[in-house]
């Protein structure tokens, strides 16, 4: 009944959908298996993409030519750029979505890529022959082989939802979870543990008094995620968000049902997320505070349907009712769905290595959830180097690795394989070193060239990166030779309660000043703005940066140019640490378990010291 794949992906989640496009866009044939096809790339949270740090992982996903901020901009109804009062490392775009839309749009984009298969049936085994993965085993009693697969069960995995006391098997409400593949892998060898997660109730928006909240708008500006030229919602569309807050009286509502909370009764042994806790979790943790902030968020442009943005819980639903009804602009709510809690298992990812494959059965790849991190972008970003790594050791070709100074996904990847994670891993800008390096607005500069050597960011897209270095270049060296009058900049100058000049300065020295924009400037040279105006605002926009940010930017490359050295030493394959009697014990037993490729990486493990690293240099050096 079925041939043989070159890549199999078991799960349509976020990172499945991630991994079969860019296997399938590598030239791999692919075949797609998921338990439900009218879930595939189902928003099971939150109908939002991006955000702090996370934006930049879209960004990332998209100049490597992954689907998820093309996705993310067909379904966009509100779009707003995050700490723009920051600097530009910080800038963080996050678009609210239409739920079903993005589903559909998804669903649409993997239909028309060529080499990409869909079945519809749960895997129970991976068929595993001398360590290594060949195919898997469906529910139906189908034997389906292939070079690599790719394992992306989100929260199925034994999955159980709670609700207050009522408690059942599912991976997400109202769909049933998969059984077979952790008993198999633990059987092997391998390390699993469980986690949990949450969701706020779903509510009917013509039940909510909106004049009760804060009206939150979408920027008038919209930059969105992809770089490729494709519509985007326009500014004056856009659906608005509410913010509203909880108060006393909810708190003390909530607390009713803190003794049939699954939570609090020991039902649930899984660690929850620490920077997305339910709200039972935060009026217990933050006793002192008397309210805490809602986000009323619209499902879609065609529903009126409302997340709860901050409400998570799974307390039951008489008390979610209870508790909600106090709230400003709630009093008369009705609920869709109440909130829930599921439970599930994931894989410890040091059992993996830089290309998400695990160091056991090789050809067997991990991503998303079952390396216990949590949301869309962080799955969708694994999804995708799972993917390419699964076509590159099907194809005998080496593996795709992203470094820590390279891209969030690199420091993502190695954060989990280093390690590992006993609480739902999410990623934030202060996890990364050289966030100076990494913004959300260079990715296609440092990300779109590796991918298309690999075949798998188009040519189109790869032009559309070399014009954009061609403009810039331009942009700077005009800046740089352009002198400006103190009569044509001193009223602008005074305008904005910046010093005047009283000698021609050149422009790029003006830019550097903190309240003085590109934009603004051009506005008070006429001969400048003409110079300048067949360039991209995207140009523009990452002149300015470059040059206003230039010697953060140098200092930050030479820290990275510094820890290469480290990166660059490689450490021998199943090298024996034993050998080196001067270890501590916690670092002889983390890097026996891990086994570092590089002393860079070795130097990253916790629980491994400077003194350490010393000692396996100076062995190497020998």
């Amino acid at each position: 009944m079925f041939s043989k794949y070159d890549v199999i992906v078991v799960g349509a989640g976020h990172a499945g959908c991630e991994a079969a496009a860019a296997a399938a866009n590598l030239g791999s044939s692919v075949l797609l298996i998921t338990m439900n096809m009218q879930t595939i790339a189902q928003m099971s949270c939150n109908p939002a993409m991006g955000g702090i740090a996370k934006g930049q992982i879209v960004r990332e996903i998209d100049a490597m030519g992954g689907y998820s901020g093309i996705i993310t901009d067909l379904s966009t109804i509100q779009f707003r750029m995050l700490n723009l009062s920051k600097g530009p490392a910080m800038w963080s775009p996050r678009a609210q979505n239409d739920r079903m839309l993005f589903a559909a749009k998804w669903r649409e984009w993997l239909e028309k890529t060529p080499n990409v298969d869909f079945y519809q049936d749960m895997v129970k085994e991976i068929i595993i022959k001398n360590n290594k993965a060949c195919g898997v085993i469906t529910g139906l009693g189908h034997e389906i082989m292939a070079e690599s697969v790719v394992v992306t069960s989100g929260t199925f995995l034994n999955g159980v939802i709670h609700i207050g006391e009522k408690q059942f098997g599912g991976g997400r409400v109202a769909e049933k979870a998969a059984t077979g593949i952790t008993e198999q892998l633990v059987a092997l060898g391998f390390e699993s543990d469980r986690l949990k997660t949450g969701t706020p109730p779903r509510v009917d928006g013509r039940s909510l008094d909106y004049s009760k909240m804060e009206e939150q708008k979408g920027d008038e500006h919209i930059v969105g995620f992809s770089y490729i030229n494709i519509p985007k919602v326009k500014a004056e569309n856009q659906r608005s968000c509410f913010i509203t807050y909880t108060n006393q009286t909810v708190h003390d509502l909530l607390k009713t049902g803190f003794d049939r909370s699954p939570m609090y009764q020991g039902r649930i042994e899984g660690v929850g997320p620490r920077y997305c806790p339910s709200i039972e979790d935060k009026i217990s943790r933050f006793a002192d505070r008397d309210r805490h902030q809602l986000f009323v968020e619209p499902e879609g442009w065609d529903t009126v349907e409302i997340y709860v943005n901050g409400f998570s819980t799974s307390l039951p639903e008489e008390v979610q009712m209870a508790a909600l009804r106090q709230v400003p602009g709630f009093e008369k709510c009705k609920i869709f769905r109440p909130g829930y809690a599921i439970e599930y298992d994931y894989f410890m990812p040091t059992q993996l290595t830089h290309a998400l494959e695990t160091k056991q059965i090789s050809h067997l790849f991990f991503a998303g959830q079952i390396n216990g991190t949590t949301g869309y972008e962080e799955a969708a970003c694994q999804g995708l180097m799972a993917g390419i790594n699964a076509h590159q050791k099907a194809k005998n070709l080496e593996p795709f690795i992203l470094k820590r100074s390279e891209a969030y996904i690199g420091v993502l990847v190695d954060d989990l394989i280093n390690k590992g994670t006993d609480e739902p891993y999410r990623m934030f800008t202060s996890r990364a070193e050289f966030r100076t390096l990494l913004r959300q607005d260079n990715a296609d500069i440092r990300l779109t060239e590796k991918s298309y050597k690999i075949g798998l960011a188009s040519e189109g897209r790869m032009k559309a990166v070399d014009i954009k270095k061609t403009e810039v270049s331009f942009v700077k060296d005009t800046l740089k030779n352009y002198s400006v009058e103190p009569n044509e900049i001193n009223e602008y100058l005074t305008s904005i309660q910046s010093a005047t000049i009283t000698e021609k300065q050149k422009a790029s020295k003006i830019i550097l000043r903190p309240n003085v924009t590109l934009a603004n400037l051009q506005d008070s040279l006429p001969t400048l703005k003409e110079t300048l105006h067949e360039i991209s605002d995207d140009s523009l926009l990452q002149s300015e940066i470059q040059i206003k940010y230039e010697r953060y930017i140098e200092k930050e490359q030479q820290l990275v140019d510094k820890m290469s050295d480290l990166e660059n030493m490689v450490i021998p394959t199943n090298f024996d640490y034993t050998k080196l009697s001067a270890l501590s014990n916690e670092a002889l037993q983390k890097m026996k378990k891990i086994q570092p490729s590089t002393l860079g990486q070795a130097s990253r493990i916790s629980g491994v010291n400077p003194s350490d690293i010393q000692i396996l240099m100076v062995y190497m050096g020998r």
